[in-house]
């Protein structure tokens, strides 16, 4: 990775934050693709992250190798996760490029590095730190109020988060910054419309949190 710091490096336009809000819920309910533009950024591929495959993925499952998948811990069995090699890196990227793209798993296709800066986190594990430096220069722009709300909804879904650990302990929520990150987007609508200093219910966010759970 380069020396230069975060300042020597232009931002980089992540797009109209109601616009990409809406794609995103999208992604995540799996209607659709995370359309996210990474140029020739591999930090995801990269970054040391097991990549979860569902039984309904056969066409991805028939093109990795059966030795490079394993059963994932804690789901259901016919639930995959394919590993990395020594390096980090995915071994299905091969000179630099997914050698798969266009059958990539799910995982894949929905993630979208821009969920660290839309909920105010960055990915501290030792392992994502080109992921941090990638999510570090994103910037959203807010041409309208509701984008500026949008954003403000999903951040204060972040922080009641991380201020209510009961939730963690409960095993609800994620225990790593991309999972804790999606789940602010995720449950951002409860944090809209609210007077300041206001939020949910912890046993309202509880139950919005158990049925994401069942529906992943």
């Amino acid at each position: 990775m380069a020396d230069s710091t975060d300042s020597d490096r232009p931002d980089l336009p992540a797009g109209d934050f109601s616009a990409w809000l809406r794609a995103t819920r999208i992604a995540l309910a799996g209607e659709g693709d995370a359309h996210v533009p990474c140029g020739t950024c591999t930090a995801c591929c990269t970054s040391s992250q097991f990549v979860h495959l569902a039984p309904d993925e056969t066409d991805t499952l028939a093109r990795i190798p059966r030795a490079l998948l394993f059963p994932a811990p804690g789901l259901p069995p016919g639930h995959r996760v394919l590993g990395y090699d020594e390096q980090g890196r995915c071994p299905m990227l091969v000179d630099g490029a997914c050698s798969i793209y266009d059958h990539r798993p799910r995982t894949c296709r929905t993630y979208d590095c821009r969920v660290f800066p839309a909920a105010g986190i960055v990915p501290d594990e030792p392992t994502k730190v080109a992921i941090a430096d990638r999510a570090r220069r994103w910037r959203f722009d807010h041409p309208t109020p509701r984008d500026r709300a949008e954003h403000d909804a999903v951040r204060a879904a972040a922080t009641s988060l991380e201020v209510h650990p009961e939730l963690a302990a409960d095993g609800l929520l994620p225990a790593d910054t991309t999972g804790r990150a999606v789940a602010a987007v995720a449950l951002s609508d409860l944090f809209s419309d609210l007077e300041e200093g206001d939020e949910p219910s912890v046993t309202l966010v509880r139950e919005a949190l158990v049925e994401r759970r069942r529906r992943v």
